[in-house]
């Protein structure tokens, strides 16, 4: 046959919740629906966009878990019946030799590909030889999931004419139909508005693009959640001819046209909720796509696996007075909220035994009950008081699956009270009385919450826009390492202040080794204070370094300290550098000594002690003999023996040798793009 069939699913969120000992397993268990579904429906492939896992680091158990399931159902020997077209090494490891397609690896097994790009819960992160990484990596070089949609934005406007978002297509052919899958991995919002305003977004297209079917996957916001928060549905390429949308979560599968635009929209949502808002309480789909001579037909597909959801919302004033109960009847009003959430749980089983019933008229096994998730909403303006919501859900604790957030309050604000503005937020919500703490902070972003707080602050060490970010990752990915890992990035800042500290401290105490030095010979009428003097002077450069040596051998070249007068013993010594100590304050402040005139008075107390501590080290000295070793020639030796070691082993190590690798050669497999032979590489244009 010449027709595609695909099923399109997206939002995934494998990992979500994966502690609570009643919903932890919802992610899996539904994910493993859509791939028997893909099996039974006998797909070409399989593809997602974006969001598989809910978190940038999943859990062993999550990969484990994930692995397992794509083994089990992708892999196997079922013919891929269509053809690549596109460069099989596009996306590949770097460094490797294994193609970026699984399908065209003859090592593998594959029976139905997957296609992912990566959202905003999974995106790349960190850097390092093999540059920013995700899960969906990890997945890519086992071979399980071809991941596409990563791409470099360009950081500088000159570069943006040649280089821009460039989105290479994977090109598939399947008989006469044609199909080219472009993924766009989720980036900022604010940076993908830009990109497309600015027309930088380069999409290649075949030459001979009327026959080819354009499927683009995108991750980012539809709805407006602030000034270019979002990205509009009317800016990308015309020759798309559907667009498949992830992150938003409300099931809109139903392809909707664009004003204005040849292309649809199909939005699968999430497969499992992880939020108890309205759009998670539509009832969820993935998709079914038969694509044919660059025509296609979109079948939804019901999921039978997710957890049934209810919400309802009720104004409490409004509710009390036609039931005739006092709004400060706390006992009625209580008795009123337990008949609703009872009328919420019995609503949610009875939806749950209809789905069992029309799927056992499809031939299909009815499944188990599953506790509901219940959302009562409660607008309490005008009503004094209320109980505590976490008590009220207690009594529901082995009806529902979420008995300690079932019940919240809200209260509609006054029409006087300031607008809240959600990069300015309105803080008096917070101290306000009459909210509860559920509606003061819905009221206001965490984002902006963040930034109110950080801008209160003197960061000397940590910048704020990255600390930003990395609350920002901490609160909407659950990614718990993003604020160590922002530690982590800052710490090239805090190692140039830690080894300015360290040359302050070498120097200094050289520094006052030195004038002790020089206060000695000039007593005894050496005549050295001109060498001594030079040598101070060369001493320091302007970060407190020595001249031409490293952070670690400041005094590799000193000259070791004259012996003491006889009798006298350390005694004299330590008098000595306290005396010169003295007289570099009472004198005028050098070059030297200004550099560190902002050293604070506990260091300098450190520095001296430190000193102090270095004079005891000395060894005893011989007597009727000149010591003929000074501590620097001893350093000087030292390299020198290491460097005998080394080159020992390095000799030895050079007996060693290892036999030439052999190349394997690639091997046919039974699928369409081996059996007929690759045609040619479709050439593109942008």
């Amino acid at each position: 046959m010449d027709t595609f069939r695909i099923l399109l699913a997206t939002d995934n969120h494998i990992g979500y919740n994966e502690r609570d000992p009643i919903r932890g397993q919802d992610s899996i268990n539904t994910f493993k629906e859509i791939l028997q579904l893909a099996v039974k429906n006998e797909v070409d492939m399989i593809v997602l966009s974006g969001d598989l896992f809910h978190e940038n680091r999943p859990s062993r158990d999550v990969l484990y878990e994930v692995i397992a399931l794509l083994r089990e159902y992708t892999m196997g020997s079922k013919p891929v019946e269509f053809e690549l077209l596109s460069d099989p090494d596009e996306g590949k490891a770097d460094g490797f030799s294994f193609p970026g397609i699984n399908s065209e690896d003859p090592n593998l097994n594959v029976g139905i590909p997957v296609l992912s790009i990566h959202g905003n819960h999974d995106d790349p992160q960190g850097t390092g030889p093999a540059g920013a990484l995700s899960a969906m990596d990890l997945l890519s070089v086992t071979g399980l999931i071809n991941y596409i949609g990563k791409s470099d934005l360009p950081h500088a406007d000159e570069s943006a004419e040649t280089d821009g978002l460039l989105v290479k297509p994977v090109l598939l052919r399947k008989g006469t139909s044609h199909l080219a899958i472009y993924g766009i991995g989720n980036v900022k919002d604010t940076r993908m508005h830009y990109e497309l305003r600015s027309n930088r977004v380069r999409m290649y297209m075949p030459d001979d693009e009327r026959e080819w079917f354009n499927m683009l996957l995108i991750h980012q916001n539809r709805v407006k959640h602030g000034p270019q928060e979002s990205v509009p549905e009317t800016m990308f390429d015309e020759r798309v001819d559907l667009v498949v949308w992830g992150h938003e979560h409300d099931c809109r599968i139903v392809p909707e046209p664009v004003a204005g635009k040849p292309y649809m929209i199909t939005q699968p949502g999430s497969s499992v909720a992880t939020s108890l808002a309205e759009g998670e309480s539509l009832t969820k789909y993935v998709a079914l796509v038969e694509i044919l001579d660059g025509k296609y037909e979109l079948t939804p597909l019901e999921l039978r696996t997710v957890r049934p959801f209810v919400m309802e919302t009720v104004a409490l004033q409004d509710e009390l007075r036609s039931k005739n109960i006092e709004v400060d009847d706390q006992a009625g009003i209580t008795k009123f909220l337990k008949q609703q959430a009872v009328q919420l749980i019995t609503r949610a089983n009875r939806e749950r035994e209809e789905k069992n019933r029309r799927a056992v008229e499809r031939g299909e096994e009815p499944l188990e009950a599953m506790l509901p998730l219940v959302r009562l909403r409660v607008d309490t303006t005008g009503v004094p008081g209320m109980s505590n919501p976490i008590r009220f859900g207690q009594e529901f604790t082995g009806k529902v699956a979420n008995p300690k957030d079932m019940l919240v309050f809200s209260r509609q604000k006054q029409a006087a009270a300031k607008k809240t503005v959600a990069e300015a937020p309105d803080l008096d919500d917070l101290i306000d009385p009459d909210l509860p703490n559920a509606e003061k902070f819905s009221r206001i972003r965490v984002s902006a919450l963040v930034n109110e707080y950080l801008k209160a602050q003197s960061l000397e060490l940590l910048a704020e826009n990255g600390m930003s970010n990395a609350v920002m990752n901490y609160v909407d990915k659950d990614d718990t390492h993003s604020i160590s890992e922002s530690w982590r990035r800052s710490g090239s800042r805090r190692n140039v202040l830690r080894k300015k500290m360290k040359r302050r401290r070498f120097s200094l105490s050289g520094l006052l080794q030195r004038k002790a030095n020089f206060l000695q010979m000039a007593q005894k009428g050496k005549g050295k204070s001109k060498a001594v003097v030079d040598d101070d002077d060369d001493f320091m450069d302007v970060d407190g370094a020595h001249a031409g040596a490293g952070d670690d051998d400041d005094f590799e070249d000193d000259e070791p300290p004259k012996p003491a007068a006889k009798g006298k013993g350390r005694a004299a010594s330590a008098a000595a550098t306290q005396k010169a100590a003295g007289e570099a304050k009472s004198k005028p402040k050098s070059k030297v000594q200004k550099l560190f005139a902002d050293s604070d008075e506990d260091m300098e107390e450190d520095f001296v002690q430190e000193s102090e501590l270095e004079e005891e080290e000395e060894p005893p000295k011989l007597k009727g003999k000149k010591p003929t070793t000074s501590r620097a020639s001893i350093w000087e030796k030292t390299p020198a023996s290491g460097a005998k070691k080394a080159a020992g082993s390095s000799k030895a190590q050079s007996q060693l040798s290892f036999a030439p690798t052999q190349t394997t050669q690639r091997t046919s497999r039974a699928a369409a793009s081996k059996a007929r032979g690759r045609s040619r590489l479709v050439t593109m244009t942008r």
